[in-house]
């Protein structure tokens, strides 16, 4: 310092100002990290939660940070994290009343905001997922109507179906030439083509990877996913986004391949309404949107790329750590194996399609096992860990304590599935038992506990949707295969992203079940 001092010819009243004022902004920092206030404390008027750290902290744990998220939240159930802007912090809450409060009490002050839109937007831009307000009632009632129909529950259950038996072809003929899977990938795989069959009338078959366009697709919709989550830590993305450098020129590419894509497939939708334009039936979501936004091509593709994010994402990374479960506890899955078997009479020499076709709403309605072990893992693996929104207006919590206007507040699902506040002493074991009364039957929990699906006026649509697909899916696999993993020794971690992706996959090995009540 006294060499630097020495370069400057004038001590000028703007550099002592400068240091002055950056020594008073440390100052406060380091009072706020010991003593857990801010400057409303010096007047006597409001109380604000914790400090847990500060915004590097997060950065330097980011390839860990839902479990530094829930290290925290150990010690304290709502704690604040001081970022850049020494005026607006972050809350992070696992309390169950903060988060009734938040999604439900005092829903109208706790929006996605401007915040988390600035973030998201380049990936998701105007969609359900990014937006409050009209916009976001907008398409939430179009969706909703959509997702209570009977047609969309008839037709999707009929390409679940069918993709589950696809999937199980392409496990079977791995089983028979003793090959590793990553089951990961092609749960990706069926959900996407899913999605689009469902959702927007396209048959993508990824899953047979007749369509290179659809793998680029997904790969860059996943790793353009990464890399907006990274977005919520580094404090210059604006700054290389705007210069095009470094991790931000990186997305704009991935961006451009899923924005290709997209309105690839808008603009064979639009040409096939305008074909068929007498036939009055809307046949799929995205056709119902299509009316209903004139055909602007850019809304149309940010409600794609939510329905992707909603219906590819969390179904294919809840079932990637169910069997994740499954394969470390075998125990589970015979007991899962067996309801289904009990529950669809097994025929001698059945094939894969001929199960697939038997599967009905009302067999699967009975599987309580099959849907406690898939709510279990919901619970210990979220889809979306964390759920940040924005505080509209200064507002006091359950707990007692103050958040201010601007203030980012998250839930923690992620970490709320480990508090043994919430579940007891053993609520980090997998225990699918938990979600079963005494005659074992499936029950649920408080939406507040358990927010894998969120709750209050934004919870999710696709609830019984993804539920749906995803028994079909695990119905088919356990009836024909028994799954380990292909290395017991390897840690399985999960991708820092927006969802909870499985880290370079699940790699497994699949063996042919021969059921004695099918001999």
């Amino acid at each position: 310092m006294y060499l630097l001092l020495q370069q400057i010819p004038i001590f000028s009243a703007t550099f002592l100002i400068s240091i002055t004022t950056l020594s008073l902004f440390f100052i406060y920092l380091i009072v706020r990290r010991e003593f857990g206030f801010g400057f409303g404390f010096w007047l006597g008027k409001k109380r604000y939660h914790p400090v847990g750290g500060t915004i590097l902290n997060q950065l330097l744990n980011f390839n860990r940070l839902h479990d530094y998220i829930t290290d925290l939240a150990r010690k304290h159930r709502t704690y604040r994290l001081i970022t850049h802007n020494p005026f607006k912090d972050e809350v992070y809450t696992s309390d169950p009343r903060n988060v009734e409060h938040m999604l439900k009490t005092k829903f109208d002050n706790y929006g996605k905001g401007w915040y988390n839109h600035s973030m998201l937007k380049d990936l998701l831009g105007d969609g359900i997922f990014t937006v409050d307000g009209e916009k976001w009632l907008e398409q939430r009632k179009a969706s909703s109507h959509e997702f209570s129909g009977k047609a969309l529950r008839d037709t999707s259950g009929t390409v679940f179906k069918r993709n589950a038996v696809k999937l199980a072809n392409i496990v079977l003929e791995a089983s028979s030439s003793d090959q590793p899977l990553d089951i990961q990938d092609l749960f990706m795989k069926s959900t996407l083509d899913s999605i689009f069959k469902v959702a927007f009338g396209v048959e993508l078959d990824s899953m047979c990877s007749s369509t290179e366009e659809g793998a680029q697709f997904s790969h860059a919709f996943d790793d353009a996913s990464a890399l907006i989550a990274w977005r919520y830590v580094d404090v210059l993305w604006k700054t290389k986004k705007f210069l095009n450098i470094g991790l931000e020129a990186k997305l704009k590419e991935h961006i451009k391949v899923v924005d290709d894509f997209v309105y690839k497939v808008i603009h064979r939708k639009i040409q096939q309404m305008q074909d068929h334009r007498m036939e009055s039936k809307k046949e799929d979501i995205l056709s119902r949107f299509l009316q209903l936004s004139k055909t602007d091509p850019k809304y149309l593709r940010d409600i794609i790329l939510n329905f992707v994010m909603a219906g590819k994402d969390t179904t294919a990374t809840t079932l990637s750590w169910f069997f994740y479960m499954l394969c470390k506890h075998p125990h589970v899955q015979e007991t899962v194996a067996e309801e289904i078997s009990d529950i669809i009479s097994l025929k001698p020499d059945e094939t894969i399609q001929e199960f697939g076709a038997r599967l009905c709403e009302e067999a699967l309605d009975k599987m309580h096992n099959l849907h406690s072990a898939l709510t279990e893992t919901l619970r210990l693996y979220p889809p979306v860990p964390v759920d940040p929104k924005l505080c509209l207006a200064d507002d006091t919590f359950p707990d007692g304590y103050q958040v201010k206007k601007g203030d980012v507040v998250a839930y923690l699902p992620y970490a709320m599935g480990r508090m043994k506040g919430i579940w007891g002493d053993d609520a980090e074991e997998f225990k699918p038992e938990r979600w079963l009364d005494e005659n074992g039957r499936f029950q649920q929990q408080s939406p507040f506990k358990f927010t894998a699906f969120q709750a209050g006026p934004r919870i999710c649509l696709g609830k019984e949707f993804a539920y749906r697909q995803m028994k079909i899916l695990s119905a088919v696999l356990l009836r024909f295969f028994i799954f380990k993993l292909s290395d017991e020794k390897k840690p399985v971690k999960y991708r820092t992203m927006i969802n909870l992706h499985i880290n370079g996959g699940l790699h497994i090995h699949a063996f042919r079940r021969y059921n004695k009540k099918s001999t």
